[in-house]
């Protein structure tokens, strides 16, 4: 179906929302909706959360003054809409591409993005920052945060709950609701009785009526303490909100997220409420789009797809690394029952599906709870069990402190597939896993490797899991060269912290790990063919331990190096290498470090941003030369 963008291109900011009656809302959702579909298909993107919120947003920005009430969006890959109320309608096709508008909340892009997303569960704990930042300030603004049903099974989130519900400030929490359905009996008693609750003439009377039995002489106080508890008993019966009521929120829901008078009239009647507030609202994910209403998981986050078809339009040969990853502990688990799987509600984008169904009872999704999964995990390897601990390389900085604490300092053996490490591409700053590295390295007892290719992520998976050490296993985002078969034959045991030299050359040694290696090879073979100097090229495999005698053995060949890695320079790759001559007293030596600048990358496609922070093969030939020629070496475009 077409549809003329005509409404849509009219509005401006939130105050053109506010003029237009309900029949034109329900056409501009019409359309927002089908230039959502238009955009991510083009562009990639997050699609079925967007499609689910369009009259959730709509509703909010008709009932709140943004950006002088706050608007914060958890996770925030559902804040399209949000941006194209807020203004950015001609930039929309930009989404997600070098330069363009982010597909998360960004306070550099609007005065209306108020808080950067992109992590979950943290929108109700910056709410409460608003709230308390307004009190202190003497203002009125209104603080709303919206969060998924999903996000709310972290825990900081129910800290937030639970200290927000204390401290009794103004504010909203929209519990966007997307995995039931709604039912018409309870959805109807429900909406009574958040009527009743927040009726002035009900409160009034039930104050009246506690005064009336307290005055009673004698037995007064006994009536009104039982009446108090018949209320709670039929609270606890009939209000389905009851948790967070006992939190201190007042309950209004469950409502539907896609009637939006219904949606406009409940935000008005919570807005004149005072205290906190929490409106579960009730939203279909994938909402308008039909294949996204029946595979809303494949449509959360998806590349450039036909819109008539749903096809993706990203078509490879290849396997994945998230899918080697998968197939390689399937094989393991059929040969060991002692490995176990523990994942944070990620078990499609960690590959770990076919060993959800092949393994049920040795399958453990934690929910968006990333501290609990590796805790958890640790016990679970105190007591003889090998858990395989897969999540995303930017997510996994939530646990640090399990990590170190609880599995590390242990000593038990946890091993972590870190999977997205390095780079990601269009999501951006929040989700490039250019940390872990740095984050990891420094802690004691742990073994970190970075696999060159699909083989090697096999093999050192089976080498993590015959070992009894803690062990971190990083490898980055999209396929792998093109190494399709999943051949038991092909793995092997590798020895821990050995590397190997893969080219020899006596003019320069290259240095690399992980998804640096070939790129490297490749950068060997131009400064062979097109300036005539032999590079050695090593792929040290572990970061930790390093290989000493290697890193010993090319230093007689050539006190040049250049190390490579998709990782943060500050604490990296690199920075081990400086170390380990340091401590040799190995002084002469001159090193280039390759990797991410000082800064937070934008988003942009993946191949860009690497040769905008110098991780290709031209950019190490570059670097081989001026370090070769004694020049000052620093990209202008890493500045960026």
């Amino acid at each position: 179906m077409s549809i003329e963008y005509n409404l849509i291109k009219c509005v401006n900011s939130p105050e053109d929302i506010k003029r237009l009656s309900y029949t034109e809302l329900e056409i501009l959702s019409q359309e927002i909706r089908q230039y959502i579909i238009d955009t991510v298909s083009a562009n990639g993107g997050h699609l079925a959360s967007n499609l689910g919120v369009v009259e959730l947003t709509i509703a909010l920005h008709k009932v709140f003054s943004s950006p002088e009430d706050k608007i914060i969006w958890d996770v925030g890959h559902q804040s399209y809409v949000h941006k194209l109320i807020t203004g950015r309608f001609k930039q929309f096709r930009t989404l997600r591409k070098y330069d363009g508008i982010s597909g998360f909340p960004k306070r550099t892009e609007s005065v209306h993005d108020v808080f950067n997303t992109g992590h979950s569960s943290t929108s109700i704990s910056a709410a409460v920052g608003f709230a308390q930042a307004r009190d202190l300030k003497g203002e009125k603004n209104e603080v709303i945060a919206v969060i998924g049903d999903g996000a709310l099974t972290g825990g900081m989130s129910f800290e937030a709950l639970n200290y927000a519900g204390h401290i009794k400030s103004n504010l909203i929490v929209i519990l966007n609701d997307n995995e039931m359905s709604i039912s018409h009996n309870i959805g109807a008693l429900s909406s009574y009785l958040t009527r009743l609750r927040i009726d002035p003439t009900y409160s009034k009377l039930k104050t009246d009526i506690e005064t009336i039995l307290k005055n009673i002489p004698a037995i007064g106080k006994k009536l009104a303490k039982t009446a108090e508890r018949a209320k709670d008993g039929l609270k606890y019966l009939l209000v389905p909100g009851i948790l967070f009521e006992e939190l201190g929120f007042k309950y209004f829901g469950p409502i539907d997220g896609h009637n939006i008078s219904q949606m406009i009239s409940t935000l008005e009647m919570a807005k004149k409420s005072s205290g906190p507030k929490l409106i579960h609202v009730i939203t279909k994910k994938g909402k308008g789009y039909p294949y996204a209403e029946r595979n809303p998981d494949y449509y959360h986050g998806v590349g450039p797809f036909n819109k008539k078809t749903g096809r993706s339009l990203n078509k490879t040969k290849f396997l994945s690394y998230s899918e080697v990853f998968g197939e390689t502990l399937c094989a393991l688990g059929a040969e060991n029952e002692k490995i176990i799987a523990v994942t944070a509600a990620m078990s499609d984008g960690t590959g770990l599906k076919k060993f959800s169904q092949k393994f049920p009872d040795r399958f453990f999704d934690v929910g968006i709870a990333e501290q609990n999964a590796v805790t958890m995990a640790a016990a679970m390897a105190a007591e003889g069990f090998i858990p395989v601990v897969a999540i995303y390389s930017t997510f996994l900085q939530r646990a640090y402190d399990q990590i170190l604490h609880d599995v590390c300092l242990q000593d038990l053996h946890v091993i972590f597939a870190i999977d997205r490490a390095g780079i990601v591409g269009e999501d951006g700053e929040t989700h490039h896993g250019v940390f872990d590295m740095s984050y990891l390295r420094h802690i004691p007892n742990i073994v970190l490797m970075a696999p060159k290719d699909e083989n090697e992520l096999s093999s050192a998976l089976k080498t993590a899991i015959n070992i009894s050490n803690p062990v971190a296993i990083r490898y980055p985002r999209g396929t792998g060269i093109g190494i399709n078969d999943i051949n038991k034959k092909e793995w092997v045991q590798i020895e821990i912290g050995k590397g190997e030299i893969l080219r020899k050359g006596e003019d320069v040694n290259i240095l690399s790990i992980g998804s640096t290696v070939y790129p490297s090879l490749v950068a060997s073979d131009i400064l062979k063919m097109n300036y005539g100097i032999n590079a050695c090229v090593a792929n040290l495999r572990f970061l930790k331990p390093l290989d000493s005698k290697l890193l010993k053995e090319i230093y007689k060949n050539s006190n040049y190096f250049v190390t490579v890695e998709e990782n943060a320079l500050q604490g990296g790759f690199g920075s081990a290498v400086l170390e380990f001559f340091e401590q040799e007293k190995l002084y002469d030596i001159k090193l280039v470090r390759l990797g991410i600048p000082d800064a937070f990358i934008k988003h942009g496609p993946r191949e860009q941003l690497l040769k905008i922070v110098g991780i290709t093969p031209e950019k190490i030939v570059e670097s081989v030369l001026r370090l070769l020629r004694g020049e000052s070496f620093e990209f202008k475009e890493a500045k960026a």
